[in-house]
């Protein structure tokens, strides 16, 4: 068991963190899934190992908590005896609000959820990492380079991502260890709907969200996995620092 290479994903449990951990798994790889939802990342670690037993946990985390976060990080080899990627894919996403009308306890709250459990993660994994000569993937957001109308904690914490992402490469490149980060657009998750359920027209919403990319349709989960797999993977050995835009095209001609 201890010849299969691991990854730990935050926020697993749905939405591109599920998608990840399909692929990875599918792909025969054993899977750390953290969360904050007991049921949904109970059951589909019970689905995984029903696939491939013993290749799949659940492990329950508030990413916010960091201490937590790093002691679960630090301690993962107790699983599967090694970690060989870890996806930092916990987020959240405020209600669109103004600048002026955004208290800074908000900003520090999407801060320490989107940002600082992406360091607080990738600081726990690097001595395991090095070990494996693994690799990290940050899963950022468009927004990072686009920006995002009175989103601006939300842009400022992808940003954030973005920049550690190169200069963790830097550091660990010399280590063995390679950093990326995956930029999504308008993907088709749970969250999506869910804010599009709170318009009054949803089938619109999502209609027009869609339009944005020139392909004509948002992504799925399962794709943004397949990016986050590839850059985890031999296959991008001589990638690092990059991020990776998959947007569907939605930033040409913007």
């Amino acid at each position: 068991m201890k010849n299969i290479p691991v990854v730990l994903i935050t926020g697993a449990a749905q939405g591109i963190g599920a998608g990840c951990a399909r692929v990875f798994h599918q792909a025969g790889w054993n899977v750390i899934i953290v969360d904050i939802d007991r049921e949904r990342g109970e059951e589909l670690s019970e689905r995984f190992n029903g696939d491939r037993p013993e290749s799949a946990v659940f492990l329950f985390c508030d990413v916010a908590a960091l201490d937590s976060l790093q002691a679960l990080v630090g301690d993962c080899e107790q699983w599967f005896g090694r970690l060989d990627c870890l996806v930092n894919n916990a987020g959240i996403h405020p209600p669109a609000t103004p600048t002026v009308e955004m208290s800074l306890a908000e900003v520090e709250r999407v801060l320490r959820v989107n940002f600082l459990s992406t360091f607080a993660g990738c600081q726990a994994a690097i001595p395991l990492l090095c070990k494996t000569h693994g690799t990290i993937v940050n899963i950022s957001s468009m927004t990072a380079v686009l920006g995002q109308h009175q989103s601006v904690a939300y842009s400022a914490s992808k940003g954030a991502q973005v920049s550690l992402t190169k200069s963790l490469a830097i550091e660990l490149g010399p280590l063995g260890v390679r950093v990326n980060a995956v930029l999504p657009s308008n993907i088709d998750t749970p969250l999506m709907h869910s804010w599009a359920n709170s318009l009054p027209d949803p089938a619109s919403a999502l209609d027009r969200v869609a339009q944005l990319q020139v392909l004509g349709r948002m992504g799925t989960a399962d794709e943004i996995g397949h990016i986050a797999f590839f850059l985890a993977s031999p296959a991008s050995s001589f990638i690092t620092g990059q991020a990776i835009e998959a947007e569907g095209g939605a930033s040409l001609d913007y």
